[in-house]
């Protein structure tokens, strides 16, 4: 039988970002910087697809606005956009209200409950993003965080042939290819990473086999919180799994309730509340409530596993 690796009284919640931490989209302080008309950026991107059909290529519409920010940057138009000014520009990013003070009241609510505290079970908290990583990097949720999943960019291709003249500085400059893609169905890549205990031990290998009882977080212990259709697959995954599943709506300054609502309706999600995480508000309630039954299933999960061992006959 195989030595366990790791206790599983970890709780995750795994969050989206736009509309789910922050009210709107995390690109906007680009535009802002930057002059340009956000709706027009938009529209075009929605044009790539039917754009490179023509041309008998085919690319995916996430894929295609993470390209169509590199074809701004080398026309000129996001002029020296780097990761660094990337995470300054994350710096402007403002957290829907309560965040991220629920973080710290997760993992303070399980250090203050005495069952919970003595089965030492911790509560962490990963984002895991179709939006931009340097941004999320440089906002005021990064502190709070253990893990962020997200696309990337560098600023310079390694040269060929650079194995043989290493150490190769690398050209600081403006970014200019996509590094790693994080898509709606790729989001699950995280999910796995995360129960496997990849991001703790990068050792492992996501594809590797692996039994439940080895696994650091089981599914059923995380909760996915997110605001749209593009997180079908996660939700999917974690209903499946007994995992709980919460979709949020923002109110201004875009109104996503109907599109919320109707994940709720298909099934699609076990809750559905404000993106409000201020003590009182439903979304405060459900999670800290969802929180409860994970960390008691938990203890009781762990109190029948002592009650199974046999103790030896006693003297007569």
């Amino acid at each position: 039988m195989p030595v366990p690796l790791h206790t599983q009284t970890v709780i995750a919640f795994i969050w989206d970002f736009d509309r789910t931490l922050i009210p709107d989209n995390m690109q906007g302080p680009i535009f802002e910087e930057y002059g340009v008309d956000e709706a027009a950026f938009w529209r075009e991107v929605d044009g790539l697809v039917e754009y490179h059909k023509a041309q008998g290529e085919t690319i995916g519409r996430g894929l295609a606005y993470l390209i169509h920010i590199l074809s701004y940057v080398e026309q000129g138009i996001f002029k020296g956009l780097s990761n660094a000014k990337l995470r300054k520009l994350g710096e402007k990013l403002v957290p829907c209200p309560g965040i991220p003070e629920f973080f710290e009241a997760t993992r303070r609510h399980v250090r203050d409950v005495p069952d919970f505290a003595k089965e030492e079970i911790t509560v962490e908290h990963h984002v895991v993003s179709t939006g931009i990583r340097p941004m999320i990097e440089g906002s005021p949720l990064a502190p709070h965080v253990d893990g962020i999943w997200a696309n990337s960019f560098i600023e310079s291709a390694a040269p060929v042939g650079f194995l043989d003249r290493l150490p190769v500085p690398a050209e600081r400059g403006p970014i200019k290819y996509v590094s790693d893609y994080i898509g709606p169905t790729s989001k699950t890549r995280a999910l796995f990473e995360i129960n496997k205990g990849v991001n703790v031990a990068p050792s492992v290998d996501v594809n590797a086999r692996m039994s439940e009882s080895q696994r650091r977080v089981p599914l059923r212990n995380m909760v996915y919180i997110a605001d749209g259709p593009s997180d079908v697959p996660m939700f999917s995954i974690l209903n499946a799994a007994g995992g709980k599943t919460l979709g949020v709506y923002n109110l201004e300054p875009r109104n996503n309730h109907k599109q919320v609502k109707q994940l709720q309706e298909q099934g699609r999600i076990q809750g559905m509340a404000e993106a409000d995480y201020r003590p009182g508000k439903a979304a405060h309630l459900w999670l800290m409530d969802s929180l409860d039954q994970i960390a008691l299933e938990i203890v009781e999960n762990r109190r029948q596993a002592l009650a199974a061992i046999k103790n030896p006959p006693g003297h007569v």
